[in-house]
């Protein structure tokens, strides 16, 4: 199948402007890191001294867990850190993110992107919708149900075929083996919090944020990066859209710079704090007229819910 158009950075950068826009850093992914779990830690801090804090607490730490996804993700295209062996250990251990498997599927998306080959395509293929449909999905999120479906949706399945009389336990046995590593770390967590006298931090402070925000805000990123981005579209400067993000949007829904996805898609080597920079740049060329964009995340959900109901 026939790969996306890509772009040559030679065509809008001079050399001085794009060397440093391409260098890696040895320690700008590492403080995004660290930033991302200093929010997370002074949010849970913030919400066991004061409880009334926690729907607050919740949003803020919902969007630093996408955050650690996003920084995974720069760690998939190898620009968090320039040592491959330090890059990687970063995103599979402090980014809680299976790093090599997540990139063998993500470059397929880059590599075809809006193209009938692309994994991603099924995310933004349904758009646009209707207003009721997109209220149910975000009903969903919000109560759990997607995360309950993503996490267990493999389990009760096969509980669900299990013929009468056959065994639940082998069943068991291997959806443990399969999420061993969640169970040891969230068995961990709670230990620990348990230690400091807040057994209920746990929940309330990483899997309440989890299974709601953070499953909201990935839906709303999703959205925002191909829905109505026209299939088999052959100019690369449309095959994601960037969206404009003030500064609640980038606390509460579009951490570490995620909201310049067509910059990523066109120079997807870059490192996300360059990209900044980088539209910068292609603004004063002339080129953002050109691309895909929107002026806000509000508008885009506008955008995809325009079929009657």
């Amino acid at each position: 199948m026939p790969a996306a158009a890509r772009v040559n950075p030679k065509d809008f950068f001079t050399a001085e402007d794009w060397a440093p826009l391409a260098a890696r850093s040895s320690w700008k992914g590492l403080a995004l890191v660290a930033h991302c779990w200093a929010v997370i830690g002074a949010a849970t801090v913030v919400g066991v001294i004061w409880p009334l804090t926690l729907p607050l607490m919740v949003m803020i730490i919902g969007a630093r867990q996408l955050g650690l996804g996003i920084l995974q993700h720069d760690a998939a295209h190898g620009a968090l850190h320039p040592d491959p062996r330090i890059n990687d250990w970063v995103a599979e251990w402090l980014c809680v993110s299976g790093v090599q498997a997540y990139r063998d599927y993500h470059l397929q998306h880059h590599k075809f992107a809006q193209q009938a080959a692309d994994p991603d395509l099924a995310l933004s293929a349904p758009f646009p919708i209707t207003t009721t449909s997109l209220r149910r999905k975000v009903v969903r999120d919000l109560t759990g149900q997607t995360w309950f479906k993503q996490k267990f949706g493999r389990l009760t399945s096969k509980l669900s075929r299990r013929q009468a009389g056959e065994p639940v336990w082998p069943i068991l046995a291997d959806e443990i083996r399969r999420q061993r590593r969640w169970l040891i770390v969230n068995a961990a967590a709670i230990a620990a919090f348990s230690a400091a006298g807040v057994w209920w931090g746990w929940f309330a402070f990483w899997l309440l944020p989890r299974a709601t925000w953070y499953q909201l805000v990935t839906r709303i990123r999703n959205i925002a990066e191909h829905a109505l981005v026209a299939r088999d579209e052959p100019d690369p400067l449309r095959h994601a859209r960037t969206t404009r993000a003030g500064l609640i949007e980038r606390a509460l829904i579009a951490p570490y710079y995620v909201n310049y996805h067509c910059e990523h898609h066109m120079f997807m080597h870059l490192p996300c704090w360059s990209l900044p920079r980088a539209r910068r740049l292609l603004e004063r060329g002339g080129v953002t007229a050109r691309m895909e964009g929107a002026p806000g995340y509000l508008s885009v959900l506008r955008r995809v819910t325009t079929v009657p109901a």
